[in-house]
């Protein structure tokens, strides 16, 4: 049977005002969800192969649970199988823009997900797959869509495709919008102007902005200097980072030494990805309803049956990625010249869609390599983890896609290193500035989930969310 689990809305959290407070406490208590953890082979319209075993959706859309056989050669872990949630579909992510009093405010949803560990969080304007805004699961039609699909009437100030998480996608990819409104726009149940500043202020709050609205705002880009950008001459911390996102004074690196970098990452790493089926995944097997690694490690593959109000569509059941521990996604970062430097790595994950993306420098479960060999444990991990509290510039917890992940749950940290920046020479990690991320950011399948993460907390930091 399966166990009903009512996601409750939490205590506001400190840096929100009352009045967003009340809003998403109001909007909580008028649209619940009621989540069941349910057996794959009991989900309603989803069916198991019998020969392949991939659990797929009988419409045909959606998302289908498969396996990927990966070859990495050099890694400490150089072949492994897995599962993999393949999903054609490119959805939208999109955020609207309209000025008030000149003052830039985006338009958010309150949305609860079934995989969110509490509730209500802040999603993009639009966050719908090509499934869901052609109406597949014959829902009502999304929201403020039409602002997207028809952009060129308006201020477009961000429009690119980025992948989702390279560990458990295969080749997912959303296109990330930010489109500025001059006219007048109707605001429904749910949604709420919020100005760029409260929004930035926000990704301070644990589980409180999503990972779309993350993403999106990753995408942004960045300011130039002004005078608007001048820091107290007695922060050195704060000037070096506004430095990093303007850039005002030169970086380490330039640009085009970067792309030949990751360019020459790309070409030197040797990456066979074959998509395998969901029976041909050694090392993991369906039992008790569910598809759980042999020795209890990564994530588990459950069902889920979700009722909810307010939303497109009232009843559904999925399969749906519940990782296992709190995830670490770390940013050690060096003023190299009066400017915020972060170092960043070119990771392979299987599910890319060119292999390689610049991460953080530290990503990884950290539990799990208690239990791999140590050859496996990340570079700059221990450095991270032994961080001081007068190095820690930034520290959340933030939820990733409650679509599709189960209470996966990620701890954003922000160190500045001690080690000086020269001393640190791996050919797989490079010092680059914020600005520089947002330059390639730009483009496609450049920059992972998790930095552009990253990238949106630091600028909300500095109060230069827009």
């Amino acid at each position: 049977m399966p166990v009903a689990r009512t996601i409750a809305v939490p205590a506001p959290p400190s840096p929100l005002t009352p009045g967003i407070a009340a809003w998403l406490s109001e909007y909580g208590e008028r649209n619940r969800m009621t989540v069941g953890i349910t057996p794959l082979e009991a989900l309603n319209r989803w069916q198991t192969d019998q020969r392949t075993g991939d659990i797929s959706h009988r419409s045909g859309r959606f998302f289908t649970v498969t396996g990927l056989d990966v070859h990495v050669s050099g890694s400490p872990l150089e072949h492994w199988r897995q599962p993999i949630m393949d999903q054609p579909d490119i959805g939208i992510l999109g955020l609207l823009v309209k000025r008030f009093g000149g003052v830039p405010h985006l338009l958010v949803q309150a949305k609860v997900e079934p995989g969110n560990c509490n509730g209500v969080q802040l999603s993009p304007t639009v966050q719908a797959t090509r499934s869901n805004y052609t109406r597949v699961h014959a829902g009502r039609a999304v929201p403020y869509l039409e602002y997207f699909q028809q952009s060129e009437r308006h201020i477009v100030h961000a429009d690119v495709r980025q992948s989702e998480h390279g560990t458990w996608f295969y080749r997912k990819r959303n296109r990330n919008m930010v489109v500025e409104v001059t006219g007048e726009v109707e605001v429904l149940e749910g949604f709420r102007w919020l100005t760029a500043g409260e929004l930035g202020s926000l990704l301070a709050v644990d589980n409180l902005v999503n990972m779309d609205t993350r993403t999106v705002l990753g995408c942004l880009p960045m300011p130039g200097p002004g005078p608007h950008d001048s820091a107290d001459p007695h922060d050195a911390r704060t000037g070096a980072l506004v430095a990093s996102i303007t850039g005002e004074r030169p970086a380490r690196h330039d640009l085009d030494e970067i792309l030949r970098w990751l360019t020459a990452v790309r070409s030197r790493r040797e990456v066979l990805v074959r998509p395998i089926t969901l029976s041909e995944v050694a090392g993991w097997g369906h039992r008790d309803g569910r598809i759980s690694h042999d020795e209890g490690l990564f994530f588990d593959v459950i069902g889920v049956d979700v009722e909810a109000t307010g939303r497109e569509v009232a009843r559904w059941s999925q399969p749906i990625f519940a990782p296992r521990g709190l995830g670490l996604n770390a940013l050690l970062v060096r003023r190299v010249d009066g400017v915020l430097h972060v170092l960043v790595q070119a990771r392979v994950e299987p599910g890319y869609l060119d292999v390689v993306e610049v991460a953080p420098t530290v990503q990884c479960t950290p539990d799990t390599y208690d239990r791999l060999p140590r050859a496996a444990r990340p570079l700059f991990l221990d450095e991270v983890l032994a961080a001081e509290e007068e190095q820690i510039l930034f520290d959340v917890i933030h939820s990733e896609e409650g679509g599709r992940l189960y209470h996966a749950r990620n701890r954003y940290l922000v160190v500045e290193s001690r080690t000086p920046a020269a001393v640190i020479d791996h050919p797989d990690y490079r010092w680059v500035t914020l600005r520089q991320l947002g330059a390639l950011m730009r483009h496609s399948h450049y920059v992972n989930v998790q930095v552009r993460s990253l990238v949106a907390c630091l600028r909300g930091l500095a109060g230069h969310t827009f």
